[in-house]
């Protein structure tokens, strides 16, 4: 059980707190939350002449500052919940169990009303925004749990290919071994876009997934001619005996 000299100690930094908290709302008006528009914070009438980054930052400000005045509001009603349960008599004991609170805890707390096993603020939670998710997708293989899973999406990397090969500040002289042509300049230029083995951009089927064909264009006789010049049926090495035979016509 506390003490009147510690009830009294708690009681004097509890009063000095709010104090301190009261007047730092009131110098800064409630971080600056009393304007009407976050512009008025800024002395800005109208973002139409603000670069769009410029007001991404403010904007990140004013959360900030909501965030920094709801601490320091609730810091306050926690204290006025304290100052009362002084004056009631049961300052000191857990609302939730009864039992007392430990004077280390009252020390380092003095506005808590709870014991360390039934405080509101002991949960942390695990929930990540879905932003997160997202980008961490978008970096290729990586995954939460830092273990290599192949994504499909568009991603990050996806994205830099689809810029770059307009052109960027890189020339054939940044190259240990210069490209043949400028259209070459960016890493895994001649990655397919759009589809992933070679053949899926000249073969085809019905919404059934019969009639399967193929439709003869230039990338098609990329794929045969790079096929024959290296005497192979496949990408992955030539077909085994026993279907080779029926594929290969003799030569006479």
């Amino acid at each position: 059980m506390l003490t009147d000299k510690q009830l009294a100690e708690l009681r004097s930094r509890l009063l000095q707190e709010k104090s301190e908290f009261e007047n730092q709302l009131q110098q800064n008006d409630h971080y600056g939350l009393e304007s009407g528009f976050w512009h008025e914070s800024m002395g800005e009438l109208s973002s139409y002449d603000n670069h769009p980054a410029d007001d991404g930052t403010e904007l990140f400000e004013r959360e900030k500052d909501v965030a920094l005045n709801e601490h320091s509001e609730y810091e306050l009603t926690n204290i006025d919940k304290a100052l009362q349960a002084m004056k009631d008599g049961s300052y000191g004991k857990c609302i939730e169990c009864g039992k007392e609170i430990p004077l280390e805890r009252l020390e380092a707390i003095p506005s808590t009303l709870y014991c360390k096993e039934h405080s509101p603020d002991r949960r942390v939670s695990h929930r990540r925004p879905a932003e997160e998710r997202v980008l961490l997708s978008s970096l290729g293989n990586l995954d939460f749990d830092d273990t290599r899973r192949e994504h499909v999406e568009f991603d990050a990397e996806d994205s830099w290919q689809a810029v770059a090969q307009w052109g960027s500040s890189d020339s054939p002289s940044d190259f240990f071994n210069p490209p043949e042509h400028y259209n070459d300049m960016y890493i895994d230029s001649h990655e397919n876009i759009g589809y992933v083995e070679d053949f899926e951009n000249f073969v085809g089927n019905d919404m059934y997934g019969k009639n399967k064909q193929y439709y003869p264009n230039p990338q098609y006789d990329e794929y045969t001619d790079g096929l024959d010049e290296e005497g192979i049926m496949t990408t992955f090495g030539d077909l085994p005996a026993y279907e080779h035979d029926p594929y290969v016509e003799d030569d006479e």
